[in-house]
């Protein structure tokens, strides 16, 4: 395949990713097992990045349909979690297995899971990275994927919320245990649910609250409506599952429900709404006390807006719930919901606020939700109370009293914009923001009896006649508009006369223009204008007057005349903010009277309500017999009758006609003789052609194209989507007369007035009208706000209803939102209807009026005016993706535009921004005329100096690059005998010249040329032929570029060097990259011959390595390069995008994590030494000469630049694999590397680390197969280096050590490298001790590298497959090789004699040389231990520990102890490794060891150690409560039990702490029997403390027992369960005890207030009035006059 642009590339992917997932479910039988076959050999070794890819590749690919069932068996699922344990904290891992695990699930119901539970649910709850105790909530050190694994499996979401989710519904099953599991996992997570306890983790928890109510509400459906055989049925969700489910979220949405974070908030009440339809007797009450609550408490106003949120969006199933509660006799019920019902609709007035935009939006959207929900209103009164007319009028009454007030405060958030650039529905939040203002009212009116509608039209023409509101204006008209809708004949009356009569009286007298009509205006002496008052009150009036008659119908033909002086008069006032408002007006008339709408659509309509009053709602997806009385009910459509048609073709007649003629006359005659009259007359006149047009649409037909054969005047009545707006009126003559007319006036305006930019701006939307048929109506559908208001979840209700037992295919909605649904479908067909007819047709062309405006938009588009330009320039790309026939001649004078060095600044600007528009692009794909055109266009324009335009042809170079798709075949065919078309060759060969350096142009130019020469080469690999004939000299082009003087030039030309050379075949067995191609023969050597003429140019490799290393630019600061690769530190973005080749798929370098900091670094650019190895390949020894030679002067530099790129050169021909006779070579290069392994200069460590990594990384896609000189290399390193040397030598060693050995991969390791393994560490063990800190560490990296692999190899050496749970310990053999006895051993002692040591050494200090030698013992002893840490905490880091458990287990102890040392360094590791302990999950046989080693360290007599024992089990249990047997648990509970009488106060507060977080939800028993026991023990203390004041409890005994009541209340944030009021009584009767018992008291008391602050107004009735008054004296501080 040819190059790409990135974005290309990325839709291409896209496209096929999402074609995969969607097939999956057809995959045939076996499928599964093919895959598995296929991937599972990349998963083999964990610590390589193709594990991620494998992985990657299982989730795009594996099936889990019926027909894969047999692959999924309990040994394939063992082995899966196996693996996926085989890594740690990794996110892209967890997401991925997740995943696949959730598609196990979902789709194998049959398989047991039961025994998979607990690890399962262990692993879901770790991946919810929120904080425990005072802990970091995110991993410290989390492996990172590479860049394209990551792009090339990226998840939409970027947490595992969604694959937990949906494994947690799928494996509810009746009398399973995953509901317990399930409740567990909330009880930990709901508490960060909590508004208080927001943080980075709130949107993973958002996301996993969302979709468990998604999947849940999606397998009801299923089981509801899929057939099922009695061996599934045993497995669907019965009543009792579905409340117990429902039961449990709801503790999340009772945290969650007022979240300061507004997307939680909302998925809350979108939960509850989805749910109550499920569980109605548990939701709603929910729901309603929730609303009570927040309207009660009123310090937190965003609760009311949440809770009526809730409310707005459950009202269906609180109406339904209480009906059926009504009719089932459970009057109770009932009658609490109805009361909900009434308080909400009743306080929902009080929240309209004009200052409070949120609460006021969530109020209408509450108001619209109840009353789409009622078939009729006030039509009869056997209904309850509260929908009886007499208080459904009280209600409208204050309804409207508060929805005036608003519209009076109102102040409007844009400036009122002046003439015809306003849009026409600017206004304020309710308008701008959401569509449920209009919505709402349209809802309400529609329904009310008429009775009913009668007194609140009164109420609101009063309101209208009375008031000018110009910053509501849109707001009053909406609210007219929603009047005469519901009916027309009424409203017209009220509404629209009285507003006829008032701006017809406000006209008489005023001083007209005379531009409207036939008479030639008088020559007026002064200029007349309106005063402010009188125009701001006719614009208002004029702008009500329009919105109002939107959806009027025929009504308006008895107000024709009035309307048509009207429209009239505001075209002839002086003052163009009316000539604006008229505009509007004419086109809100015409549009009416001429289109298609749905009326009636909201009124009751004769279908039998739910229990006679509520409105059934359909599903568009309804099953015919079903649902059959819905679709019954079909629209009423507003269809034009022959007297609407009548008036609006006079309207057409007068406004659009003869506007025209007099718009000829303007421009033809030249009628006046004063410019600025001429402009006004000018402006008028277009403005009502433009209005005409608006309002018409596409109901005048289109101009008619022109046929091939001459059938100029026919038009095909051929359409591909059927669809119209309205009735046709007019004819396709005048659109073409139009089109001439305007084209005439355009020539006109150009020549005359073309700096008038309100004149052009018109002219170019008129035109826009009139060729782009149809974009009008796609521009209303585009930006239709109606749409999303559909999708509400207040009037939506989900498939599954088991209020009314009755489930549909899909979601239900309103009569009217179906309605509106299909209304809006109908616009998009209608301005699809004819956009496609002339695209797929090659015999029809654009008419030459179409012609002759389209020249006209590229004129304007190239004008000196900016918005003139971008008009024009989004007109013309429009026209031209229509016909595409007119694209060609457009590029051609565009790039001519380029090329001109006269062209001005603004052409410049107009060429490009048409040039880079999508269409242009991709025409250039197919048309090999326009490309050359356009490329030579670009590469020639380097002679503008003007900043924008060097910036605008670069803009549109880089666009042209991120979207290059290849290049036409027909461009390669076309020879160069056919003169008039530039074949490919010369235009490579034009290219080619612009492309040397010696021409002088600019070097962005001459990247670009260089670019594009790329790019050509690349998309002609199809034609061998023509490949094979530029390839050799494009690739010496780029090698000569490599040593060019231009930084940006030489990055280029390594990606090109990278892309172009693929290394010969018969010299190197196999190739890193992924694009090998079959050379013909004679191309390959012409080209490793020219190549190699080059490279033996004199001094050629030496100047070329010397440009190189200027690329690298280190910074001073810290010797490390903070330069990424290509040096961003002199490229500026779309330099970058230029230089950087398209998006890469092959496998990034390194090939696996990298994760030591003692090389760190990325100083090493990886593609520089893929191009030495690359030439290497391709020419042979002379390319290693010349390198040796120049690499002499290199090496031994002092510059760190030259090094790096030294240790590139060096990589590349290490890795090359170039065999032969070469032994002189190889020694040569063994012989340098030795060298640089016992320099003493460190700046250059990484480069060099680096270049060893390069050379020992595996060939292959999963790096087994072991470079030539892997062994060699292995050798030298191995070698020890004299003692003599400095300790950084010795460092550098163990650093080039640790990184080869990452390399190797450890299930293929050979024997030899086995040897290699046991050799260096048996040096390590022996070094462990080493006095150089940094020594030390580089040994606990190595050391932990090379155990790891040994274990792995083992594992993999007895069977093929690893068994990760077998005894590790016993693959090992003796003797020799048993290090990890030799590590582990006497670790403990050797802490425990640290400890003493040090405090002896605290205690005295030495003064004989025995002491002396005790010391140097203990010194060694230090050191051995902090080598140890250095390798827990690389084990735990590296993501390899999964193969080192037994070993970390075993030195637990020391972790704990030695955190708290006089020793800084050692405490400073042994926290390190504690920190990255706390986050390990141990499976068993180790977790039993573990918790043993632990829980010893409870009696120790330091209580530093109890106290760091504590912090550990409280993570550890946290992440372990799924797996650990109650006998454990009791037993960890016992012994932190034990440390609340601690004689340390410390451990005592301490374990309080953390027993108060395991009783969040450890396990139930153990918490109440703590709480029983602790409040007796209590109990008894104070009886008898109160007895006997000296009784004969110790002070820890009685801090213990206030500490065990504070922990049980401490346990409860934000809860009163019925125990809670007499344990905080009996607490605070503590207050009288001495410190330290008082302030535990004080705190815990002072903290159970906080944190019951926002509900105590409630929550207080829980205590009686003694218990309450106890709290008090608690609480008052002690009086200074008691």
């Amino acid at each position: 395949m040819g190059p790409e642009g990135w974005k290309v590339r990325q839709q291409h992917f896209e496209t096929v990713t999402s074609l995969v997932r969607a097939s999956r479910s057809l995959f045939p039988e076996g499928a599964a097992a093919e895959i598995w076959s296929e991937f599972r050999l990349l998963l083999g070794n964990p610590w390589h990045n193709s594990a991620f890819e494998g992985v990657g590749f299982l989730r795009l690919f594996l099936p889990a349909n019926s027909r894969n069932q047999d692959h999924f068996t309990i040994e394939w699922i063992a082995e899966c979690l196996e693996i996926w344990g085989s890594i740690t904290n990794c996110n892209f891992w967890d997401i991925q297995w997740a995943s696949i695990i959730a598609r196990c699930i979902k789709g194998s119901i049959s398989v047991d899971w039961e025994n998979f539970m607990p690890l399962l649910f262990t692993r879901y709850l770790n991946m919810f990275q929120v904080p425990i105790s005072s802990g970091n909530g995110s991993y410290p050190f989390p492996l990172d994927v590479p860049r394209n694994t990551r792009f090339l499996f990226s998840s939409k979401t970027r947490t595992p919320s969604k694959a937990i989710a949906k494994s947690v519904v799928y494996l509810l099953k009746p009398k399973s245990l995953a509901l317990d599991h399930f409740e567990k996992l909330v009880n930990f997570l709901e508490q960060f649910y909590h508004p208080s306890n927001g943080g980075r983790w709130t949107y993973s928890l958002e996301r996993f609250l969302q979709y468990l109510v998604i999947y849940f509400a999606r397998r009801l459906q299923h089981e509801q409506f899929e057939a099922m055989d009695d061996k599934t049925s045993q497995f669907c969700l019965g009543k009792e599952e579905r409340a117990a489910f429902v039961k449990v979220v709801l503790k999340l949405l009772d945290r969650g429900q007022y979240s300061k974070d507004d997307s939680l908030a909302e998925t809350v009440s979108i939960a509850t709404s989805i749910l109550s339809y499920v569980e109605p007797s548990l939701v709603l009450p929910f729901v309603a006390t929730n609303f009570q609550l927040a309207l009660e408490t009123t310090t937190a106003t965003h609760q009311l807006k949440n809770a009526v949120t809730s409310v707005a969006f459950s009202g269906r199933a609180i109406l339904l719930s209480s009906l059926c509660s009504s009719q089932s006799d459970n009057s109770s019920t009932s009658d609490t919901f109805s009361d909900l019902i009434i308080t909400s609709l009743s306080n929902a007035l009080l929240g309209m606020d004009a200052n409070d935009p949120p609460k006021t939006i969530a109020t209408m959207q509450l108001i619209g939700s109840i009353f789409s929900n009622l078939a009729k209103v006030g039509y009869s009164d056997d209904v309850p109370a509260f929908l009886q007319t007499t208080s459904l009028s009280n209600w409208l009454d204050e309804f409207f009293c508060r929805l005036f007030s608003v519209l009076q405060n109102l102040e409007s958030s844009s400036p009122i914009n002046e003439g015809y650039q306003s849009s026409i529905m600017s206004g304020t939040f309710l308008v701008e923001d959401s569509p449920y203002y209009f919505c709402m009212l349209e809802i309400l009116l529609g329904k009310l009896s008429q009775s009913l509608f009668n007194q609140s039209l009164k109420k609101i023409a009063k309101f209208v006649n009375a008031n000018i509101l110009p910053g509501a204006t849109s707001e009053v008209g909406l609210l007219c508009c929603a009047c005469v809708h519901s009916y027309p004949e009424e409203a017209s009356l009220y509404l629209i006369k009285p507003i006829l009569t008032t701006i017809m009286s406000s006209f008489e007298g005023t001083p007209t223009t005379g531009y409207v009509g036939r008479e030639v205006p008088n020559k007026r002496a002064t200029k007349a204008t309106l005063s402010p008052a009188l125009e701001t009150a006719l614009d208002y009036y004029l702008r009500v007057l329009a919105i109002s008659i939107s959806y009027a119908g025929p009504v308006l033909l008895n107000y024709r005349q009035e309307l048509k002086n009207i429209i009239t008069s505001s075209f002839q006032a002086p003052s163009w903010k009316v000539n604006g408002a008229g505009d509007h007006l004419l086109r809100s008339l015409l549009g009416n009277l001429v289109s298609y709408y749905p009326i009636d659509q909201y009124k009751p309509f004769s279908c039998q309500p739910i229990a006679n009053i509520v409105e059934p709602w359909g599903c568009s997806k309804a099953h015919q017999d079903r649902e059959v009385e819905m679709l019954n009910f079909t629209p009423k459509w507003h269809d034009p009758n022959h007297d609407e048609l009548s008036f609006a073709n006079e309207l057409l007649e007068f406004h659009f006609q003869s506007a025209l003629e007099d718009l000829l006359a303007i421009c033809q005659a030249k009628i006046h003789c004063e410019t600025g009259e001429e402009k006004e007359h000018l402006k008028v006149t277009l403005l009502r052609i433009h209005s005409a047009l608006q309002g018409v649409m596409s109901c005048l037909p289109e101009m008619r194209p022109s046929y091939k054969d001459g059938r100029s005047k026919v038009v095909e009545p051929i359409f591909f989507i059927a669809g119209s707006a309205g009735s046709a009126v007019g004819n396709s003559e005048m659109r073409e007369k139009a089109a001439e007319l305007v084209h005439e006036a355009c020539r006109y305006l150009l020549k005359e007035r073309t700096d008038d930019s309100i004149l052009l701006a018109l002219v170019v939307r008129i035109i826009d009208a009139l060729v782009n048929y149809g974009s009008l109506e796609y521009e209303e559908w585009a930006r239709h706000l109606q749409a999303w208001k559909l999708e509400s979840s207040s009037i939506i209700e989900p498939p599954c209803n088991f209020i009314i037992p009755f489930h549909s295919q899909g979601k239900k909605r309103p009569r009217c939102a179906l309605i509106d649904k299909a209304h809006l479908h109908n616009t998009w067909r209608c301005s699809q209807s004819s956009y496609h007819k002339y695209r797929t047709n090659a015999d029809v062309s654009p008419s030459s009026i179409m012609v002759n405006l389209m020249n006209d938009l590229l004129d304007l588009s190239l004008h000196n005016y900016e918005t003139v330009r971008s008009y024009a320039g989004r007109s013309l790309t429009k026209l031209l993706k229509r016909w595409p026939s007119l694209i060609s001649n457009c590029v051609v004078t565009l790039t001519d535009n380029l090329r001109d060095s006269k062209a001005p600044e603004y052409v410049v600007l107009g060429s490009c921004s048409i040039l880079s528009s999508q269409t242009v692009l991709r025409h250039l794909t197919t048309d090999p005329v326009s490309l050359s055109s356009f490329i030579m266009g670009i590469l020639e324009s380097s002679h503008h100096e003007s900043l924008k335009c060097q910036k605008a042809i670069t803009e549109l170079f880089v666009k042209y690059n991120i979207r290059f798709s290849g290049i036409s075949r027909s461009f390669f065919k076309n020879t160069e005998c056919e003169a008039n078309k530039t074949g490919f060759l010369s235009v490579v060969s034009q290219i080619n010249a612009l492309g040397f350096e010696t021409n002088s142009l600019h070097w962005r130019y001459n990247l670009m040329a260089n670019r594009v020469l790329l790019l050509l080469i690349l998309a002609s690999r199809s034609e061998s032929d023509i490949y094979s004939q530029i390839l050799a000299e494009t690739a010496g082009h780029f090698l000569r570029s490599l040593k060019s003087q231009l930084p940006h030039s030489r990055m280029l030309a390594i990606s090109a060097l990278n892309t172009l050379l693929q290394g010969s075949p018969d010299k190197a067995p196999a190739q890193d990259s992924e694009q090998s191609l079959d050379h013909p023969e004679g191309g390959t050597l012409s080209t490793g011959e020219i190549l190699n003429n080059i490279i033996r140019e004199d001094g050629f490799m030496s100047e070329t390595l010397n440009s190189l290393s200027h690329v690298h630019i280190i910074s001073d600061n810290d010797g490390s390069s903070k330069a990424s690769y290509g040096a961003s530190s002199f490229q500026s973005g779309s330099d970058k995008a230029i230089t950087y080749f398209y998006f890469d798929f092959s496998a990034s370098w390194p090939r696996t994590p990298s994760w030591i900091s003692l090389v760190g670094g990325d100083t090493f650019y990886s593609s520089f030494a893929r191009i030495f190895k690359r030439l290497i390949q391709q020419c042979g020894m002379p390319v290693i000469s010349s390198l040796q030679n120049a690499l002499e002067e290199f090496l031994s530099s002092k510059e760190r630049s030259r090094q790096c790129v030294a240790a590139e050169a060096m990589a590349g021909m290490l890795h090359s694999d170039m065999t032969g006779n070469l032994e002189s070579e190889n020694n040569w290069l063994i012989l340098q590397l030795q060298k640089i392994m016992l320099a003493p200069s460190v700046e250059s460590v990484p480069e060099w680390a680096a270049c060893i990594r390069y050379a020992v990384t595996g060939k292959e896609r999963s790096g087994s197969r072991a470079p030539v000189l892997r062994q060699k290399l292995l050798d030298c390193l191995c070698t020890p280096v004299p003692q003599s040397v400095a300790t950084s030598v010795l460092a550098k060693r163990y650093s080039f050590l640790s990184v080869a050995l990452i390399e190797i991969s450890a299930p293929k390791m050979s024997p030899t490298e086995e040897q290699y393994h046991v050799k260096i560490l048996n040096e390590l063990l022996a070094n462990m001790s080493h006095p150089s800190a940094q020594v030390r560490e580089a040994i606990g990296v190595t050391m932990c590298i090379a155990c790891s692999n040994m274990r792995l190899s083992r594992l993999f050496g007895h069977r093929n497959s690893p068994d990760l749970s077998r005894d590790i310990s016993m693959t090992e053999q003796t003797g020799n090789e048993n290090w990890s006895k030799q590590l582990t051993d006497g670790a403990n002692e050797l802490s425990v004699s640290i400890q003493n040591s040090i405090s002896k050494q605290l205690e005295s200090i030495p003064d004989s040389a025995t002491e002396n030698g005790l010391d140097n013992k203990e010194e060694a002893d230090t050191k051995r231990m902090e080598t140890i840490f250095h390798f827990i905490i690389a084990s735990l880091k590296s993501g390899r520990s999964s193969v080192l458990l037994d070993i970390i287990i075993d030195l637990i102890y020391p972790v704990l102890s030695l955190q708290e040392t006089s020793n800084k360094d050692l405490s400073l590791l042994a926290k390190s490794a504690f920190e990255l302990l706390k986050w390990r999950i141990l499976r068993r046989p180790f977790l039993e060891t573990a918790i043993k080693a632990i829980l010893s360290s409870a009696n120790d007599p330091n209580w530093r150690i109890r106290s760091a024992l504590l912090s550990y089990l409280r993570t550890f249990t946290y992440r372990h409560t799924f797996i650990l047997s109650g006998s454990e648990k009791s037993h960890i509970w016992q012994t932190i039990e034990k440390l609340l009488v601690d004689s340390q106060v410390e451990v005592r507060e301490h374990a309080a702490g953390v027993l108060a977080s395991l009783m969040k939800g450890i396990d139930k028993d153990l918490s109440k029997d703590f709480r029983d026991r602790s409040y007796a023990q209590a109990e008894r203390i104070l009886h008898t403390r109160q007895r006997a004041a000296k009784s004969g409890h110790s002070v820890a005994t009685i801090h213990g027992a206030v500490l065990a009541l504070t922990a049980s209340v401490l346990s409860v944030p934000y809860d009163m369960p019925s125990w809670l009021p007499s344990h905080v009584t009996l607490l605070a009767r503590f207050i009288r005890e001495p410190s330290p018992i008082k302030s535990t008291v004080t705190k815990a008391v002072a903290e159970f207030k906080r944190t019951h602050a926002d509900t105590w107004s409630i929550q207080k009735e829980a205590f009686t009035e003694d218990e309450l008054e106890v709290l008090r004296d608690t609480s008052s501080s002690s009086s200074y006059f008691a």
